[in-house]
């Protein structure tokens, strides 16, 4: 985790990105760039509850990490009007953690749980019946003396977050009423929300060298941001003063090991052992994470995501496969 927290272009949040996050986080959808089918959707089914005076229905949001998924969930409580309480898979441990937060919930409110797919199986039972019902059972004591306790809790809206849809359970994923998907976004999108960012902080950033961070966020406005402060060190050290051009984002990215395509060293190295190791493929994941001393988990939701938007590489039902064009790119570099 040490390894991947040094990288600039790893997709996980960190604290830096944390502190940043409500300053730079869209408030409205009207604000959120990108993801258009998502955000005219979600448009629909939020006025939808409004003019029923109900909860908007649980609903899914899927995708690779730094997408938005949290950001629209704070932004479907914003435009509720409801509370919003945020936990993570990992975090409910027993059931009884996660009675303590659905009693808490008032009428209306939203319980936002990322990473739902690493709930255990004990806890993601227990959710079935507060989805459908609003209700709880829980049994206290055990043989004779064991007793079940009913719990009413009120009208909420559940929004969950994975990176793993396919790790969800069926029973779960049938619960949900919405699901939306969001996909990598474009330079020119990712370059509006750079600008957007400069805006809020007060830097000065000129349109090309916006351009130039975004082509290198590998399509994840996380990464364009995190991008975008360390423009603005290198500029406040360069140059003295909060401005950021073209030059300077070239001179930095090299520095920083990040080439045209927002690859950095990890990227490289594991198109360069598929190509000069293992000729090209095809390879298993696990062979390659022991071979680069990296988690599995860590090629599969970190490194491979992008390599196969844009076409570097191949997944197999035989394992991993180099494109003729990744071996043109590490020959380039």
């Amino acid at each position: 985790m040490e390894e991947e927290r040094k990288r600039i272009v790893f997709n996980q949040e960190n604290e830096e990105d944390r502190v940043y996050s409500l300053s730079l986080r869209p408030s409205s959808l009207d604000e959120f760039v990108g993801q258009k089918d998502v955000v005219a959707n979600l448009k629909v089914a939020l006025e939808a509850a409004k003019h029923r005076n109900e909860p908007v229905e649980h609903m899914l949001f899927s995708g690779p990490p730094g997408l938005g998924k949290t950001s629209l969930a704070n932004i479907v409580a914003h435009q509720m009007s409801a509370r919003i309480t945020v936990t993570s898979g990992p975090a409910i441990e027993r059931a009884g953690d996660l009675i303590g937060i659905l009693t808490n919930l008032e009428q209306g409110d939203i319980l936002f749980i990322d990473e739902i797919h690493r709930l255990s199986k004990t806890v993601e039972e227990f959710l079935y019946p507060a989805m459908e019902g609003f209700k709880v059972d829980f049994i206290v004591d055990k043989g004779q003396f064991a007793k079940t306790i009913n719990f009413s809790l009120k009208p909420f809206t559940l929004i969950g977050a994975t990176t793993r849809s396919g790790l969800l359970a069926s029973p779960l994923r049938d619960r949900f009423g919405l699901f939306y998907h969001l996909e990598f976004y474009e330079p020119q999108e990712l370059k509006e929300i750079v600008l957007r960012s400069a805006k809020k902080l007060n830097v000065l950033m000129a349109d090309d060298a916006a351009l130039e961070i975004a082509r290198r966020a590998r399509g994840t406005p996380r990464i364009a941001n995190r991008l975008f402060r360390r423009m603005r060190d290198y500029a406040q050290v360069k140059t003295g003063k909060a401005e950021v051009e073209i030059n300077l984002v070239r001179n930095a990215m090299g520095t920083l090991g990040i080439d045209e395509y927002g690859l950095d060293e990890l990227d490289r190295r594991l198109l360069k052992i598929l190509h000069q190791q293992y000729k090209g493929g095809p390879v298993g994941i696990e062979t390659l994470a022991a071979t680069l001393n990296e988690e599995t988990d860590t090629l599969v939701d970190v490194v491979e995501p992008f390599l196969l938007k844009i076409g570097f590489l191949r997944r197999t039902s035989r394992g991993r496969e180099i494109t003729e064009e990744a071996v043109k790119h590490i020959k380039k570099a």
